[in-house]
């Protein structure tokens, strides 16, 4: 628990310090820093896969924990939110970078400011806050139910301890990446097409684990293990940046949070009744329901609006975001 809460207390700081920072570029700089929560696991998979054994996890941990103490105390030293409105009072961010960079005016007709800015409260009275819940509790628990039981699945299927903990490694390793690509492409078509894409992705990959686990095709496993990192990590970002694209910046500690306590859920449905699932239908069953509730989640993302903002054409939509950006 006390480990859970620390995890979850520095991925919120970060998360959020750098959308503060970075108004005109959250898309990119959000999914950036947010592959830092995948990176950070993948020496640590070899390290339990080939050394924490009964005779040695108390030396494995006690360093693990010194590690840890050390470098987030040495990160915190340099965290400095940025000044009250610290962008010039005649200077809107996002104009700045319209004006500034023009390549970037489709991220802006692509994801447009917040009509206003929104409490907690208020955020849910829209009803798009419990369907971004609703989303990231469905994908969520399928992320979380492939970080856990991958490796047991390909135990399961016969495969070398090198490939397990590769296909693993990968995972993490794509997870991260993957974070800072759909950051990056969320700003060029959209954060609700990009989430979409990686929820339809997450499905399928969940499919493509289970056949090629299967069929005892250890490079098509591999290959499905990096499209599972992909759909595995990359809603996590895009989250982080609909939540002020949709309720303002003010709030957005506030608000994300209340967004990323689905991520509670998701554990105890993804990794808790997971196991159970397994008991009763296998692996095949387990990741049959996977696929298709990434199926499901895409669903529940075509509903996803910008609260205060009617939906227009596509040429009407941009004009409008431009409009919005500059007043």
């Amino acid at each position: 628990m006390l480990g859970g809460t620390g995890a979850g207390l520095v991925y919120a700081t970060c998360i959020n310090m750098v959308a503060k920072w970075y108004p005109e570029k959250r898309g990119t700089r959000t999914g950036f820093v947010n592959g830092g929560f995948a990176y950070g696991a993948v020496p640590f998979i070899y390290v339990f896969s080939y050394f924490f054994t009964p005779s040695s996890f108390t030396t494995v941990l006690d360093l693990i924990a010194l590690y840890m103490f050390v470098v987030l105390f040495a990160c915190a030293i340099f965290f400095k939110d940025p000044p009250k409105n610290w962008w010039p009072a005649e200077v809107d961010p996002r104009a700045w970078q319209q004006e500034t960079k023009a390549a970037k005016i489709r991220s802006l007709a692509k994801n447009p400011p917040a009509t206003a800015q929104l409490g907690p409260l208020a955020a849910i009275r829209t009803g798009m806050l419990p369907l971004l819940w609703l989303g990231l509790f469905l994908i969520g628990s399928v992320s979380l139910f492939g970080s856990a039981y991958q490796v047991p699945f390909a135990e399961s299927a016969g495969f070398t301890t090198l490939i397990v903990a590769g296909s693993a490694g990968v995972l993490s390793i794509v997870n991260g990446a993957g974070r800072a690509a759909v950051g990056w492409f969320s700003d060029l078509v959209g954060r609700k097409q990009a989430l979409l894409w990686v929820m339809v992705l997450e499905g399928l990959s969940q499919f493509g684990l289970l056949f090629s686990g299967q069929a005892h095709a250890e490079v098509p496993f591999l290959l499905c293990a990096v499209l599972a990192g992909v759909g595995g990590g990359a809603f996590f970002p895009m989250y982080a940046a609909l939540t002020p694209d949709y309720f303002g910046e003010n709030n957005n500690a506030t608000n994300y949070g209340l967004v990323y306590s689905a991520k509670l859920a998701s554990a105890i449905v993804g990794i808790g009744i997971g196991s159970s699932v397994i008991e009763k239908l296998g692996f095949a069953g387990a990741y049959i329901v996977g696929g298709v509730l990434s199926f499901v989640a895409a669903a529940v993302v075509l509903f996803y609006r910008q609260p205060g903002r009617k939906p227009t054409n596509a040429p009407a939509a941009d004009e409008e975001a431009r409009s919005t950006s500059v007043s």
